[in-house]
């Protein structure tokens, strides 16, 4: 049997132009002979959906839209998913198309995802149907890593997802599969979906694995393909990425830009404001804002305080003409004595602090906001995950924008992900940026370094915190300096309001602040 394979880029709510999609993807399948065509999970509605799965017109008009597409099913078969409303819940669900008619739905069992949660309900999971002659097990969703014991007469397994980008999960997903393959003895074939959807983005790499579990056909990661898995023939074994520094700081770049892409066309957008402080931060954000959008709508500002060094300044501005942007240099010096002589009365003025740092952040999103509501321009984020989790951000300031395609990248990343861009545009980000001491610049001589260990060393707990759940004690046991373990677990546990007020963060890992990790607001629990 010849299954292809229509991995898609689909839209929330966009049940029109997805199911226009679809209908293409059937009519070149039938066009390339295939017997049958599969299409990701809640392709018709889109993923995901949250409220929308509540909403009986919704779920609806993702029906009248299947009742179009199997119309258009002549002399082929294809598998569909959605959303259906049952008598216990919306569940979701492979509609199984033949003979341009819609013969029954497969319900996912397993609701694993938190997004998920809530506004799907377990159906009864995988089910059995022949196709073309050719026996085939339909499974939805994460059901995949339960099956077992398919049925002896089951020729192929076919698995429709939508399974999000995390590092490291690629690999994982591929062993998962061989090993499913292998240990049924059947032919496994997955489709996934590709794009950004809010703070998800979606890999794609969808593919087929043979009864013996090899790789016979695999996708492209973050782009729309189309492929077709021949179970009769032998095509040629494919490889899997390897794991590796290089591979995996790839594909988080091929995932920020697609989902920051993504974000901007999805939503109507057209055009980015970054703020460009001559940080890494910033210019990674600057870089992958280019990628995504293109030179000509991305627009910097650079503001710089009288804390600024002027060579940061000039960091900023070789950045900018590099990425051939259009920027322009507004200091904040009047602004900024403007205001603090006005709180005076209010604050005092004796002594500098971190009411003073916090001031010359906000006065830079009060300009950056006025840019977005006067041009059009609208605000990026900057920020980075080690920031993010230790609170070294300002609330109303440097946490600002419509959406942060980075805050899911610890600091050390950041500084791969700057790497690997000069790599690929001829080092477009300036070595001093790369080569300075990390700081804020927010008073004179500031380093981050202050008050941290190096970036490794934080990053290198962070992520057994965060990722691994590990204790504090079990972080120090692994050779780490206990007062700096209890210092960052504090500023992680004192800095969950901040969190709770961030933009959009696309999630690039697979423990995401306010999605796998969200801790109460109000708590008081010490371990």
């Amino acid at each position: 049997m010849k299954i292809a394979i229509a991995q898609l880029n689909y839209t929330v709510g966009d049940i029109d132009g997805n199911t226009s999609k679809i209908i293409g993807a059937i009519q070149r399948a039938r066009t390339e002979g295939a017997d049958l065509v599969i299409f990701a999970e809640q392709a018709v509605s889109g993923t995901p959906a949250f409220d929308l799965l509540r909403k009986t017109t919704f779920l609806e008009l993702c029906e009248d839209a299947l009742v179009e597409i199997a119309s258009c099913c002549d002399g082929i078969a294809a598998i569909v998913g959605l959303p259906i409303l049952t008598a216990d819940g919306t569940i979701s669900a492979a509609a199984l198309i033949q003979n341009r008619k819609v013969l029954r739905y497969i319900g996912k069992r397993y609701i694993t995802a938190r997004r998920e949660m809530g506004f799907l309900v377990p159906s009864k999971g995988y089910e059995y149907a022949t196709i073309a002659g050719h026996r085939c097990a339909i499974v939805v969703g994460d059901d995949l890593s339960r099956i077992h014991d398919c049925d002896q007469s089951v020729e192929t397994i076919i698995s429709i997802n939508a399974r999000r980008y995390g590092k490291g999960t690629m690999v994982y997903r591929y062993d998962m599969m061989r090993h499913i393959a292998f240990v049924e003895n059947k032919n496994l074939v997955l489709v996934n979906q590709v794009g950004g959807s809010t703070e998800i983005v979606y890999d794609g790499t969808s593919g087929a694995i043979d009864r013996t579990g090899v790789l016979r056909l695999m996708l492209k990661h973050f782009e729309e393909d189309f492929g077709i898995y021949d179970t009769d023939s032998t095509a040629p074994a494919v490889s899997v990425p390897v794991p590796g520094p290089n591979a995996r700081i790839r594909l988080v770049h091929d995932a920020a830009v697609c989902g920051l892409r993504d974000f901007y066309l999805k939503n109507g957008y057209e055009k980015a404001a970054v703020g460009v402080s001559g940080g890494i931060d910033s210019a990674v954000v600057a870089c992958l804002a280019v990628e995504a959008l293109g030179r000509e709508n991305v627009r910097a500002l650079l503001m710089p305080s009288p804390f600024t060094p002027s060579d940061s300044v000039e960091d900023a501005k070789q950045l900018a003409t590099n990425l051939g942007i259009e920027y322009n240099v507004i200091p904040i010096n009047e602004i900024y004595r403007s205001v603090v002589d006005t709180l005076k009365p209010v604050i005092g003025g004796t002594e500098f602090d971190a009411t003073e740092e916090n001031i010359q952040t906000r006065i830079r999103t009060v300009l950056l906001m006025a840019l977005q509501n006067k041009t059009g321009y609208v605000l990026l984020n900057s920020s980075n995950k080690s920031e993010n989790a230790l609170g070294l951000c300002t609330l109303y300031g440097d946490t600002a924008g419509a959406f942060s395609p980075t805050g899911d990248l610890y600091k050390t990343e950041m500084y791969d992900l700057a790497r690997y861009i000069n790599r690929l545009h001829n080092q477009v980000i300036p070595d001093t940026i790369l080569c300075k001491e990390p700081s804020s610049e927010l008073h004179p001589d500031q380093k981050d370094s202050d008050i941290l260990p190096p970036y490794e060393v934080v990053d290198a707990i962070l992520f057994r915190m965060i990722e691994e759940g590990q204790h504090r004690e079990e972080i120090v046991n692994a050779g780490f300096d206990s007062e700096v373990v209890e210092r960052i677990h504090t500023m992680i546990m004192r800095n969950e309001k901040k969190r709770y007020q961030f933009p959009p963060v696309l999630r690039l890992s697979t423990c995401a602040f306010g999605h796998e990790r969200l801790m109460p607001l109000t708590n008081k629990y010490g371990d």
